[in-house]
């Protein structure tokens, strides 16, 4: 016997065989067996007379949905009492009308006054109406559904358990959803405590118990238990400082403050927990979420099966390191504790790590072999994903050289006075600049970002992998790089500043923190940066989507320059997104020897072309025509496409491009000035390479990030990008009544000279 709130249960219950239950939300999608518990908050209408039909059709159909997938669903219902009531009520007024009618000898109803109904009754007369419309809206499904009653009594009866058991299993085998419900008919008033009444199994209190027991009792492996609130609180929702739980583990309860039960239905939030973790005991996973939520209600269900993060999940195995929350929040506090060092602290703990990274260069590069290794025998890699993957001495020195650069430049970084105002006498306001916060960068094996975000001020950093990349990780170059940067840190006491986490689950889970997470950077494919604009809530992403890359040749385009310029900026690099993607022609280039050279050093770098529609139009026999002109290739591919001017290469780069990176090759000024001041992107080029677009060649540092949005930075994005400002007002004995129009004191707000920056 386990104790529990001071009231006792068994660990395991009679009739079931030792079970495990799941460890981890993600294996929730290998639950073969669940029990849906639909609390009476979520099945009844808000004046609890009448069924919330809209919610109700919405379970039906994930259920339904499920059930079709070859999994064995179960409901354990409310709902009786609430349906019943609202058909008592209109027999009672219709009644009562018809009374008053013969009464008076006229139809008005005045004061009728319903008596208080008892529950019983309601529920006798709502059961058959609750089972006709379940029946109802399984049918559109093609499912079959039937009602099982049951009562406390029918647990102890050893051959009653034997038959209820026999029962659901054969329902079950023939593909029909058992909708249970107990019988409060006939149900007895329910007795506090009365599992200490010599009962060494769960009484049938109410319908929680009860899912809790017919879960354990036919082996379930999930238990989903729908109540009016989001989950599991740490104190009674609504309260200050009330905290959701993701996953709660047995012996967590002195931690949780219960509060009162929900508007309706006879248990509370204690109710469920303590039905949970007996459940849990018994094998079965547990997850308890809200199912009256408008915007989730409608996929709840199928969200908690496919083991996102949505309400509170129990499980018995406690990870072995912090949750993503306790994560961001080491973060939160040791990026203001690293945002508040000196100048020259900042300085250190950056010149420290650039040496790390020189002085460990054998440490990193094995680890780095052993990714490639890992990931060479997942397949054949494409070398542009291997370029990627690779680390070098080279782009260790790069990193290093760069990551000199910030530090060299840090006393003008985090806390530069940008602007000083006399606002009045001894009344002074500055602006000065400030860390953002923290930074949750998501990159996709890219093993040289991780080092790259490490700048003055808070951050957070993150490692994502996709599908798409065949579940290759650098999991061991990302180790080693924490580390050093961890250590760089630690000098100064804040190590805890940079975090790391490595699967799409916590990557998720840090998507929805938005009280811990103030900026998303995302590093990688287009399609990376969607699902994680996507997966956002309410925390601004930075970044661009895809990189479509323009090179404009114009008529007047030096002949020694175009080839250089077009090859470095497809082949140099060929997966990077400032690489070239689309290659516009002037119409008057066609078939002179400049266009013969293009074609001919494309064919010698093995660049597949793409055929643009006019470009195809031109040619008897052309390259196979691109299906879009709006097509990231990543690879040694691109388009050609024709235009008949430098206004139309603009039109076209507005509509088909991604704001990004856009150059022009010609020797006419006039002609260069246009496209420069017309073309809408972040990067915009004249007679250079589209591979120029990179913080590090701009001479910003270090590199997090390129954006195409035009709010903040816009642009590779370096430190500047990653700051804001505050402002810090100065006065002795100032308010604001003194300026008031008979006050004794005047707005001045006369501009003052900035402190003298380091230029060294």
């Amino acid at each position: 016997i386990r104790c529990w709130s001071n009231i006792p249960f068994i660990t395991m219950p009679l009739s079931r065989a030792h079970g495990k239950s799941f460890a981890h939300r993600s294996e929730l999608k290998h639950a073969k067996r669940i029990v849906v518990k639909l609390g009476s908050a979520v099945v009844t209408r808000g004046d609890e007379c009448g069924l919330a039909l809209g919610r109700l059709a919405s379970i039906v159909e994930q259920v339904s949905m499920l059930q079709n997938q070859g999994r064995e669903m179960m409901i354990v219902t409310s709902g009786a009492v609430a349906f019943g009531k609202q058909r008592l009520r209109h027999e009672i007024l219709l009644s009562q009308s018809v009374r008053q009618a013969l009464h008076s000898g006229q139809s008005q109803l005045k004061d009728m006054a319903i008596p208080v109904l008892e529950a019983r009754a309601c529920a006798a007369a709502g059961q058959s109406g609750l089972m006709a419309l379940y029946e109802a809206m399984f049918t559109q499904y093609s499912i079959c559904a039937a009602q099982i009653l049951v009562t406390n009594l029918d647990f102890h009866d050893e051959q009653k358990r034997r038959n209820l058991n026999g029962t659901l299993h054969e329902l079950l085998r023939m593909n029909i959803v058992p909708i249970i419900n107990t019988n409060d008919a006939v149900v007895p008033p329910p007795e506090p405590n009365s599992d200490l009444q010599g009962v060494n199994v769960i009484s049938v209190k109410d319908n929680d118990s009860l899912a809790a027991r017919l879960a354990v009792e036919m082996k379930t492996d999930l238990l989903i238990v729908l109540s009016d609130v989001e989950g599991l609180f740490d104190s009674p929702p609504g309260s200050d400082d009330a905290k959701l739980i993701d996953i709660f583990y047995p012996g967590d309860q002195q931690s949780v403050t219960f509060g009162t039960k929900s508007r309706v239905g006879m248990g509370g939030m204690e109710a469920k927990v303590k039905a949970a973790l007996w459940a849990l005991q018994g094998g079965t996973s547990v997850v308890i979420a809200n199912g009256t939520h408008p915007k989730i209600s409608g996929h709840v269900i199928t969200d908690i099966v496919e083991g996102k993060k949505v309400g509170t999940f129990f499980s018995e195995v406690k990870p072995a390191g912090p949750t993503v929350e306790q994560q961001g929040e080491m973060a939160r506090a040791g990026g203001r504790t690293l945002a508040a060092l000196q100048p020259e602290q900042r300085a250190e703990i950056i010149y420290r790590l650039a040496d790390l990274l020189t002085d460990q260069r054998e440490e990193i590069l094995l680890a780095n072999k052993k990714d490639l290794e890992e990931a060479e025998n997942k397949g054949r890699l494409a070398l542009p994903l291997l370029k990627r993957l690779s680390l070098s001495t080279s782009k260790l020195n790069s990193l290093a050289i760069g990551l000199r650069q910030i530090a060299a430049s840090s006393q003008d970084s985090v806390g530069r006075v940008i602007r000083r105002t006399r606002i009045a006498k001894d009344l002074d306001l500055e602006q000065v600049t400030v860390p953002i916060g923290v930074l949750l960068v998501i990159f996709e094996s890219r093993p040289d970002c991780l080092p790259q975000v490490c700048k003055e001020g808070s951050l957070h950093c993150w490692e994502f992998f996709d599908d798409k990349r065949q579940g290759i990780s650098v999991a061991h170059s990302n180790q080693i790089l924490h580390h050093l940067t961890q250590e760089a840190l630690s000098i100064h006491g804040v190590k805890d500043a940079v975090q790391l986490v490595n699967t799409r689950e916590e990557v998720e889970d840090l998507c929805r923190l938005d009280k811990l997470i103030d900026l998303i950077i995302p590093r990688g494919s287009s399609q990376l940066v969607r699902n994680i604009q996507k997966a956002a809530k309410g925390i601004p992403v930075m970044g661009h989507s895809e990189g479509i890359c323009h090179v404009y040749v114009d008529t007047d385009a030096s002949v020694e320059k175009v080839t250089r310029i077009i090859r470095d900026s497809k082949c140099e690099y060929p997966a990077a997104c400032n690489a070239l993607e689309t290659l516009l022609i002037h119409r008057d280039l066609l078939r002179t020897p400049l266009f013969d050279q293009i074609i001919d050093m494309l064919r010698v770098e093995q660049v597949k072309i793409h055929a643009g529609p006019k470009f195809a139009s031109y040619l008897t026999f052309s390259p196979s025509e691109v299906k879009s002109l709006r097509t990231e290739y990543g690879d040694l591919e691109c388009c050609i496409e024709v235009v008949d001017s430098v206004q139309e290469a603009v039109e076209h780069i507005h509509k088909y491009g991604s704001s990004h990176t856009d150059v022009i090759i010609t020797e006419n000024e006039k002609t260069a000035e246009f496209f420069l001041q017309h073309v809408d992107s972040a990067c915009v080029f004249w007679n250079a390479s589209t591979r120029f677009s990179d913080g590090y060649r701009f001479g910003l540092g270090a590199e997090v990030g390129i954006s195409t949005s035009r709010i903040h930075a816009r642009g590779p994005v370096g430190i500047e990008g990653l700051l804001t400002t505050k402002w810090l007002l100065r006065g002795d004995n100032h308010v604001v009544s003194d300026f008031s129009e008979h006050g004794s004191m005047k707005y001045l707000h006369e501009s003052l000279p900035l402190p003298q920056r380091n230029t060294n």
